[in-house]
């Protein structure tokens, strides 16, 4: 965005033979308008009526021309306007004090032509200065009539009226007026007979104060869209000119307004009201909301007041005694008016069309300096389209070879190759995890966990508890810990030998022994795992199984290449006490590391939060010497202010608060940086602990499952030169599948019995 700067405003004075040189001054700058009025006497010896005024205005405009009128205003504004800067020049006034006399004009005379003609030339004129840009002009035509809009421009043969009411619209664009015509002006007489029919269906009354009154606001806004005629430059720049002339304030003693004449004069009155209250709101710093909404002139010149515009204010005033009341509310609307700032900014856009061909030929371009930089640099033609069959089957040979230990590295290429070798790596996990699987289901049978009425007789013969649970399942916290089935009891063998019986012969009724689809089988310990029968022979078949097995592990081995390990514990030991052991042994360099990495982060993290205090005392202290300076200055201009060969004249208290103020912005600075500096400190060493604490944590995983958890008669499959390679299948899915394949051995041992 621009920088921030004030409103402009200028005073017009409507020349008159009856001038009051005694109440109205100007001052030597012409800037200055002082104001006097007499004392009441009627109010006795003891009077603090206030009889002063000076009011300091960028400008007064007495006895002034229209040219001169227009070079002070609305040239610069106009001009700016054609860079991409939108801009708003207002009337404001008193009925009958040459408002629409300033911005139209007279008909009668050529030199008496106001600011909107005198734009529109302009604007043409420096459109065929530039002749590297085509640019458009529109222009639209808004009445604001009784707080109801109207197109003063529809009544051309090819606009029409509208269906539908107009309305005022808000986008992230800014506001416009949905149903208002918007007119393409190629040549400065078309515009000027756009303006001629408009000025044509204005509603005009007459009273006693002025014979053509202006009933309503009128918004006359020039669009200009400026396009490059070179295909380099796809931005183009847009902006609009906002001339406002508004209805006069008129005072309903004075007018003698009467009907129709008083009803629009209670409507203007009302709604200048609302545009005085949204000036006082903007030029008050600390108010959040501004009643933009009250009315329709407000909300119509929403972006002009306050916003992304360049604005500047004409206030006309009568310089007669009898007006003077009115003149001094004009003025200090004025006054109000300059405390409002703005932020004007260029209004760029993009030609998506253009975008698109510059992209395109800047793509041509970057495809032929890679193919100069490979040429350069001794590399092969290197292709940057996308991969095809053949390629990405490559790919994925080189990976299964690089996966086996047969390939050292893959050479990168480009960017499409670096994303294909990560998918093929992908595929290749996919498809091991499916080979586990497929060599499980020829080894074993499995049961369907859709088939009821098998899993009704494993319940019946005691397998499964009443809740569903099987004997011996492990509960997700123990470790090979569950509920015993009743049938498993001493004294019950019979029982138990009948109830297997009864079980196999259901199986082969219902079927249970036939293939099971994938989408109906799931590994889980939960779902499918079934418990062996406690019969003596079998039980004695296990041990005698597990001690063969336990023997031939603990055998010292001959090659050197093998680790002694040792004897793993029954019952894997809790996690955090495991936990606790892993930092201080095989963990330990980790845990110190992550240790000084958290001390170092709470040390800056104590550091910024004390700068981060100092920070807030400091932005307070700088409110309340605002506050103060802020008083000083309102205080100075309602008593007025004095200069002395051109210098500001301030008291030593306003001038000691500006050096305190200055002092304090500049410890705030230095502060903020500061805490800008310990941030990124804080986020560096904050990624350095999360580091740290996601390595000791992922450290710990492996050991503890390679410790306790993977069974010893499938670490076979995990070793070095075996299909599955660590770390490809989820250590869940090994727990897993080993619990379930025990516990299907046993139900055929059983059945075999």
């Amino acid at each position: 965005m621009g920088t921030r700067k004030k409103v402009h405003a200028f005073v017009r004075v409507k020349p008159t033979d009856d001038f009051a040189h005694e109440m109205i001054r100007y001052g030597g700058d012409n800037r200055t308008i002082d104001i006097h009025l007499r004392k009441d006497t009627r109010r006795g010896v003891v009077n603090n009526q206030q009889t002063d005024w000076s009011f300091k205005l960028d400008g007064v405009l007495h006895d002034a021309s229209q040219e001169v009128v227009y070079e002070t205003v609305a040239k610069d504004v106009v001009a700016q306007a054609l860079d991409g800067y939108n801009g708003t020049i207002m009337c404001y006034g008193q009925t009958g004090a040459g408002k629409t006399y300033t911005m139209t004009g007279a008909t009668e005379n050529y030199k008496h032509r106001g600011i909107l003609p005198r734009a529109l030339q302009q604007v043409f004129r420096m459109v065929e200065e530039r002749p590297t840009h085509a640019v458009t002009v529109r222009v639209s035509y808004l009445e604001i009539y009784n707080e109801s809009l109207f197109d003063l421009l529809s009544t051309l043969p090819y606009v029409g009226p509208s269906a539908t009411p107009m309305t005022i619209v808000e986008n992230p664009q800014g506001v416009f007026i949905k149903g208002l015509s918007v007119h393409l002006t190629s040549q400065e007489e078309d515009a000027f007979s756009l303006l001629f029919e408009g000025e044509t269906n204005r509603i005009i009354a007459s009273h006693t104060m002025n014979k053509n009154s202006s009933r309503s606001h009128s918004i006359f806004t020039i669009y200009v869209e400026a396009h490059s005629r070179t295909l380099s430059e796809e931005k183009y720049i847009t902006s609009k000119i906002n001339l406002v002339d508004l209805a006069g304030s008129e005072r309903l003693g004075k007018s003698g307004s009467e009907g129709r004449v008083l009803k629009e004069a209670t409507y203007i009155n009302k709604s200048l009201s609302f545009l005085e209250q949204a000036i006082i709101a903007l030029g008050d710093q600390k108010r959040d909301h501004i009643p933009f909404r009250q009315c329709k002139l407000t909300h119509a010149l929403k972006d002009s007041l306050g916003g992304n515009c360049n604005m500047v204010l004409v206030t006309n005033i009568y310089g007669e005694a009898a007006q003077l009341e009115e003149t001094l509310s004009s003025l200090r609307f004025a006054s109000r008016m300059k405390l409002v700032t703005t932020e004007p900014a260029v209004n760029e856009k993009y030609d998506a069309e253009r975008m698109v061909k510059n992209l395109e030929k800047e793509l041509a371009l970057l495809k032929q300096e890679l193919a100069i930089h490979d040429s350069l640099a001794n590399r092969t033609l290197v292709n940057y389209d996308p991969l095809d069959e053949i390629q990405i089957a490559e790919i994925n040979s080189q990976v299964r070879r690089y996966l086996e230990g047969t390939l050292d590295e893959i050479d990168i290429i480009n960017l499409r190759q670096i994303q294909e070798v990560f998918n093929q790596f992908r595929v290749v996990l996919s498809q091991q995890e499916q080979e586990v699987e497929s060599t499980l289901r020829r080894k074993y049978t499995f049961i369907d966990k859709n088939d009821f009425a098998t899993i009704s007789a494993v319940q019946k013969a005691g397998l499964v508890d009443v809740d569903g649970h099987l004997v011996g399942e492990t509960d997700g916290q123990g470790f090979g810990l569950g509920v015993s089935a009743f049938s498993t009891k001493p004294g019950k063998k019979s029982k138990s030998k009948k109830m297997l019986k009864e079980v196999s012969s259901l199986a082969k009724k219902e079927g249970a022994s036939s293939p099971v689809s994938g989408k109906d089988f799931e590994i889980s310990t939960s779902k499918t795992q079934l418990t062996q029968s406690s019969k003596d022979g079998d039980v004695k078949d296990m041990l005698l199984r597990d001690r063969e097995t336990s023997n031939i592990e603990t055998l010292p081995s001959d090659s050197p290449k093998e680790e002694l390990r040792p004897p793993r514990p029954g019952t894997p030991p809790a996690k955090p006490a495991a936990f606790e052991d892993f930092k201080n042994e095989r963990g330990s360099e980790i845990n110190r590391i992550f240790k000084e990495n958290k001390s170092i982060l709470n040390e800056r993290r104590k550091r910024a939060s004390e700068t981060t205090q100092r920070i807030n005392d400091i932005k307070r202290e700088i409110d309340v010497t605002k506050e103060a300076l802020n008083f000083q200055k309102s205080l100075r201009e309602k008593q007025g202010e004095y200069e002395n060969k051109g210098l500001m004249i301030i008291d030593e208290e306003e001038f000691l608060l500006i050096l305190k103020l200055k002092d304090l912005k500049k410890q705030y600075r230095t502060e903020y940086q500061d805490l800008r500096d310990l941030r990124a400190e804080i986020q560096y060493c904050q990624n350095l602990v999360d580091q740290c604490r996601n390595r000791l944590l992922t450290e710990f995983d492996i050991w503890y499952n390679e410790s306790f958890f993977i069974p010893e008669d499938m670490q076979m499959a995990l070793k070095p030169g075996s299909s599955i390679r660590p770390g490809l299948l989820p250590i869940s899915r090994i727990v897993s599948l080993h619990s379930y394949l025990k516990t299907m051995m046993g139900l055929q041992q059983a059945h075999k019995k």
